[in-house]
């Protein structure tokens, strides 16, 4: 299926120092690429957005974010669907953050904040609200941890058409044999093309959808079983035994300590 294109939004004044812009991507839609004259975070409160930057593709969760620093030509989207949330910021209140694009991880203050920004944005300012939420945004910000743990995303509409197929379906098995004979190539040559695009091999690219694929579905609701048939293992423990490999925790443990995060982001709006 291809993509449809939303229309850039034009006229609109820069920030002082920060608007928020609140949208529903629909799936399979993306702006065109284009570049701001400030800094932009791109974040979705919900659903799964697609960042191509400077000649890299990638996907973030509700859990990510994308700093974009002012004048960078990008394309964001979102395959399956999203609401997107994304803060420009004026060059003066991001003059400390990263000269470079950068993946962080979102905070539950940061999000709560977020929420919070897109729902006074415009609203009359004589109190100052607006400003301390605003200031309390970029300190988060300036203490937001980089992370490497994106998940990478094809260029190319064969391999696009690859990365979908299993993003749709994370228990699609075939392998690079299989895949090739698929999209008309050899299986060693779809491997060295996946390789040199995405900076991984087919196998470690669908081991990181698959982490990346079950922070979204238990953050869903669904239970760890759930989750690991899904996702196409065997058995629960074999995906709590990848999942622990890789994050350092138990799935259990891991949905306790985000629901124990989303606890106290709402004590403290409350307070």
């Amino acid at each position: 299926m291809r993509w449809e294109t939303i229309a850039t939004p034009a006229g609109l004044p820069p920030p002082h120092p920060m608007t928020v812009r609140a949208q529903s991507i629909p799936g399979r839609h993306s702006f065109p690429e284009h570049a701001h004259a400030w800094h932009q975070m791109v974040y979705a409160i919900s659903g799964v957005l697609t960042v191509a930057v400077q000649g890299q593709s990638l996907v973030i969760s509700p859990r990510q974010a994308v700093w974009l620093p002012t004048g960078l030509r990008h394309r964001v989207g979102s395959l399956l669907g999203a609401e997107f949330r994304s803060l420009w910021i004026a060059d003066e209140a991001g003059r400390h953050l990263p000269a470079r694009p950068t993946v962080f991880g979102v905070s539950p203050l940061l999000r709560a904040l977020v929420v919070e920004a897109a729902e006074i944005d415009g609203q009359d300012n004589h109190d100052g609200y607006f400003g301390r939420v605003t200031g309390l945004i970029l300190d988060q910000l300036r203490r937001a941890p980089p992370l490497a743990g994106a998940l990478p995303w094809p260029r190319t509409d064969s391999l696009r058409t690859l990365c979908e197929t299993l993003y749709a379906d994370p228990a699609d098995r075939r392998g690079p044999e299989a895949w090739g004979r698929e999209l008309g190539m050899s299986g060693r040559t779809l491997a060295r093309r996946f390789e040199a695009e995405l900076g991984m091999s087919l196998r470690s690219w669908r081991r990181r959808l698959r982490l990346f694929k079950s922070i979204e579905l238990m953050g869903g609701g669904l239970s760890v079983t759930q989750t690991a048939l899904e996702l196409g293992y065997g058995s629960t423990s074999a995906f709590v035994f990848a999942f622990r490999s890789d994050m350092g925790c138990s799935p259990q443990a891991y949905i306790r300590g985000a629901d124990a995060d989303r606890r106290r982001a709402q004590y403290r709006r409350m307070g």
